[in-house]
């Protein structure tokens, strides 16, 4: 559903980070630690993060445990309170990509749905540019999909007209 919530719109952005190269349902059954062991996806608190918290969220078994995406999110509250500066909130930032609102898409096979597209690729590029970390193409695809910026369900899917009508 098309989200517009700075707080959750950067809590799916460290989420999708943490599942590159992991299935999202290990993501999902760490989603409460994460939300304790990040402050409830506090971007102010977490920019602050230093050497200790780091090690404590290395310690922490309810998370991924990689040093690499640790940094990154610390990093990419950092960049993502810049963005809220400069444009008012990160929805009016991220919603940009697709035009204010959702891409209605129409696939009838799992095959058809993309992993990026050039919506994805110009996320990217632009996140990277502002310092983000963890933001591939085909990780804002997913996050695209997550905060509801693109209609992905089949249209043979319960939610597809519910979500479609949401706009």
């Amino acid at each position: 559903m098309p989200n517009h919530d700075d707080r959750h719109l950067f809590e799916m952005l460290i989420l999708e980070g943490a599942q590159a190269g992991l299935s999202w349902s290990t993501i999902l059954r760490k989603r409460l630690s994460y939300r304790e062991a990040y402050h409830n996806f506090d971007a102010e608190k977490i920019a602050r993060y230093g050497k200790r918290d780091t090690e404590r969220l290395l310690a922490n078994s309810g998370i991924v445990r990689n040093r690499l995406k640790i940094a990154a999110s610390i990093q990419n509250a950092q960049s993502f309170l810049a963005i809220r500066e400069g444009f008012g909130s990160f929805d009016a930032y991220i919603w940009r990509f697709v035009g204010g609102k959702p891409i209605q898409n129409a696939w009838r096979k799992m095959g058809e749905v993309p992993a990026r597209t050039e919506e994805s690729d110009a996320m990217s590029k632009d996140l990277l540019r502002r310092g983000f970390k963890f933001v591939g193409s085909t990780i804002c695809y997913a996050y695209m999909q997550a905060v509801g910026m693109v209609n992905d369900h089949l249209v043979t899917c319960f939610r597809y007209r519910e979500v479609k009508n949401e706009r």
